[in-house]
């Protein structure tokens, strides 16, 4: 989750020279932001860097990544007539770059550990996109799917396309899994969530060319689980606010299980921070298909010294869940 940042000070040291897409669109920066976390961290896997919004942005949409505000469109899609303005043929040719960057981080990585490579879900896409940044209403983009669903399913039938070019792009180029991140799902109503969200993951799940890669799904907020079972995924990613013990006996054997700890644990003292990381070993229980996460990104402030104790924490406990 989230695993480069600016919690890390060889993070900070690179960005400090270079403003956020220039990173994202250089293969030699991104592949060593993608290392960083291996080495400094120990990490069991390396998430390649990059940014949700590549996707938009390789549409012809101006991105600007605002360090106070976050992302930022200023020519957000707001009518059937906007789409026209979306660049929507060769989008994977515009983010070779992305790719580059796959086979320079493969090389550093040297088979240590597999690389996870990612994309948002279009009904997060279309939602920065709607709304052209950040908000706490989301009443633009809902505006939209109630007062003209066609331009929506629209918008989200051109990204689900890209998305399933883009992943299978990076599984051929390879990515060693694939995650794709609905950070929004969770603001739907259940109706709306199954009509705007779910049923474009399934879209893309259905259409990805693995070649044994598995496929990772995390709709943060999104509780039906049951409504996630049916995918075409391996693993089913959960954020903090669920008991993953829980979510086993309702989930069952056919999905793996991401996460869940609190991020926040992560400021803890670090006997507090080993009680926490066991709680959701134990709550998960004994057996095979649980990879241990956070239940959403690694926050900017976060102490170096108490990720890197996670880490061991989770590698000294971990063994007698799965004798």
């Amino acid at each position: 989750m989230r695993q480069a940042g600016r919690y890390l000070p060889e993070y900070r040291a690179i960005r400090e020279k270079t403003d956020f897409l220039t990173l994202c669109k250089t293969p030699e920066l991104a592949s060593e932001v993608t290392v960083q976390p291996v080495d400094i961290i120990g990490v069991d896997a390396a998430i390649l860097f990059s940014d949700i919004l590549v996707i938009p942005e390789a549409m012809g949409m101006h991105l600007e990544m605002i360090e106070s505000k976050g992302p930022t469109f200023d020519d957000p899609i707001r009518s059937q007539a906007d789409l026209a303005r979306l660049n929507t043929e060769g989008v994977t040719d515009r983010l070779q770059y992305v790719m580059d960057a796959i086979k320079v981080t493969k090389e550093k990585l040297a088979g240590r550990v597999p690389l996870i490579g990612f994309s948002g879900a279009p009904w997060t896409l279309a939602t920065y996109m709607v709304e052209g940044k950040g908000t706490r209403n989301f009443d633009v983009i809902k505006q939209m799917i109630y007062t003209d669903p066609a331009a929506a399913h629209d918008l989200l039938r051109i990204l689900s396309d890209s998305v399933v070019d883009y992943l299978n792009a990076k599984i051929r180029a390879g990515c060693d899994a694939v995650q794709i991140f609905d950070t929004w799902a969770g603001i739907l109503a259940p109706n709306d969530l199954e009509e705007f969200s779910l049923r474009y993951i399934k879209y893309i799940c259905e259409r990805l060319e693995t070649n044994g890669a598995p496929v990772i799904v995390f709709a943060k907020g999104v509780n039906s689980l049951e409504k996630l079972v049916d995918l075409k995924c391996d693993v089913i990613g959960l954020d903090w606010t669920m008991d993953i013990g829980d979510a086993r006996s309702r989930i069952g054997n056919t999905k793996a299980l991401q996460g869940n700890l609190d991020p926040c644990v992560l400021f803890a003292p670090k006997e507090k921070i080993k009680q926490e990381a066991e709680r959701v070993l134990e709550n998960y229980g004994t057996g095979s298909g649980h990879v241990f996460n956070l239940g959403h990104g690694i926050l900017p402030t976060t102490p170096v010294e108490n990720t890197q104790y996670l880490v061991r924490c989770v590698k000294e406990l971990s063994p007698k869940y799965h004798r």
